[in-house]
């Protein structure tokens, strides 16, 4: 009998089922076929798993019982927030325990003075910022699921947002975490001090997708709300500007608020969403922000409008009320929703150039456009080169699906061969062990195991994802070849 048969899977479910029913109570434990479908994916939804037992402990006490007995039993575990990722992070494992931490979702201490605010694992990115309204605070870091998404999802993938170009990631703006290891030890990394001792492995921790420990609580950064935030609205007539100008505005020395970029079928399908005024002639829009004093807003203004007229602007628009402010943002915050509307399905990659190469893999995915023959809507957090392209295929048609992987592939490795990454936010997963490979040599991947095994020496936490194996990478590399992809200097050693 293996683990691959009903009989073992039901057997292996019973024992698991029954360890965690003296660690939770019967009501946080769910096994059946119907209440664990809806956990089978995150929000990269073309890969699906159901897993064996979810759990959804309410105390810290709890949490710990369920990893010490998952632990003696070699039981896989994948921490789950509220599923937002965008890359099968969350994806669950078929012999596995997935531990759903949404109860924990109470913003414990808000400190003005210090600015900052405790919270647990589970609140909403967005509340955070509802709740520290009040001192006239809010945490910076806005992806743009925040309205969903949670901390320790967040801390999980070093999230970004619009803000992130002047306000930094999550790691920027976390000052401590806490939770346990695979094996239930408590476990703390950061101070709410300015420096803490030793190595810092909090720089570690955030971004390692759950690899290395199960967050439980955040200590994070609150910064004052600016008195006036505006937004300029440009269009360009060819995307080769539009990249330029981005380079431009940077070069002049100016850190917007936000700089984000989108093509033009991803600003048609925006504007049938939310009908934000967006320039339906342009090939490409900038949407630029300046926030601060009253003063300095105009005079940052002045001297963007001025760079983008230069760099071949053919329309500039400056919001003049926070509600035009808002209306130009919300197409870009809708940008998802907006693509699920014109497509059945899409897959969101999320790799980062150079900023000067902005023009170049647009015009490079146009043409991987015609050789998948797919469609694909473009928008960027332009001012750091992150890109997000969405292919929109059919799930439900393999081909498609298999030409979406292929297309989203190409994306990652010709942003690495521009002298880019194959993720900036979103997180490698399972989604993109494939271009780790190209990524990275198997000496450098060989180091991530080394970190990860340090934490997880039984490597039961969040297995089979970010760090891919010799064997899978020597695969990979067989089927460039035969494929004829190798285009670039970072493939060559297949």
């Amino acid at each position: 009998m293996t683990a691959t048969t009903p009989d073992h899977r039901a057997a292996r479910q019973a024992e698991i089922v029954q360890a965690l029913l003296n660690c939770v109570p019967a009501h946080a434990l769910l096994w059946n076929a119907e209440d664990t479908t809806p956990y089978e994916c995150d929000g990269l939804t073309a890969y699906r798993q159901r897993p064996l037992v979810v759990c959804l402990p309410e105390t810290e006490d709890q949490v710990q019982a369920v990893l010490r007995a998952c632990h003696r039993l070699a039981v896989p575990v994948v921490a789950r927030g509220a599923g937002t990722g965008l890359s099968g992070g969350a994806l669950p494992h078929a012999m596995g325990v997935t531990l759903s931490l949404a109860k924990f979702n109470r913003i414990l201490q808000i400190d003005p003075l210090a600015r900052t605010t405790r919270v647990q694992c589970g609140v909403r990115n967005l509340a955070i910022s509802e709740a520290a309204a009040a001192h006239g605070l809010y945490y910076a870091p806005d992806p743009s699921s925040q309205i969903a998404c949670t901390i320790g999802g967040n801390i999980a993938e070093n999230s970004g947002g619009v803000h992130c170009l002047k306000y930094g990631l999550t790691l920027h703006n976390v000052l401590r975490v806490r939770g346990f290891t695979v094996a239930g030890e408590p476990v703390e990394f950061g101070s709410e001090a300015l420096d803490t001792p030793g190595y810092d492995l909090l720089a570690a921790v955030i971004g390692s997708e759950g690899m290395l420990a199960v967050t439980l609580e955040a200590t994070v950064r609150l910064i004052p709300k600016p008195q006036l935030a505006r937004c300029i609205m440009a269009s360009f007539a060819d995307v080769r500007h539009a990249g330029e100008a981005v380079a431009a505005v940077i070069a002049a020395g100016i850190i917007p608020a936000g700089l984000e970029m989108m093509d033009k079928p991803m600003t048609a399908a925006v504007e049938d969403f939310v009908h934000a005024g967006y320039d339906l002639d342009a090939a490409a829009i900038l949407l630029c922000e300046s926030d601060g004093t009253p003063e300095e807003v105009e005079e940052e203004i002045g001297r963007m409008s001025q760079v983008l007229t230069a760099a071949g602007a053919t329309k500039i628009a400056v919001s003049n009320s926070e509600q035009e402010r808002l209306t130009f943002w919300s197409g870009r915050k809708n940008a998802f929703p907006a693509s699920g509307r014109i497509s059945p399905d899409y897959m969101c990659m999320d790799s980062t150039i150079p900023r000067k190469r902005l023009a170049d893999i647009l015009l490079a995915i146009a043409e991987m456009e015609k050789k998948y023959r797919l469609r694909c809507v473009n928008v960027f957090h332009a001012g750091d080169g992150n890109l997000h392209p969405l292919i929109l295929f059919d799930a439900n048609d393999a081909d498609e699906l298999h030409r979406c992987e292929l297309f989203g592939a190409d994306i990652l490795e010709t942003s690495v061969a521009m002298g880019g990454t194959v993720t900036g936010e979103h997180g490698v997963g399972v989604e993109k062990l494939n271009s780790m490979c190209v990524q990275f040599s198997a000496e450098e991947n060989a180091q991530m195991l080394a970190l990860k095994n340090a934490f997880d020496p039984s490597g039961h936490l969040n297995p089979g994802k970010v760090i891919p194996t010799l064997n899978r990478c020597a695969e990979y590399g067989k089927m460039l070849v035969r494929a004829g992809r190798i285009a670039h200097p970072e493939l060559e050693r297949f």
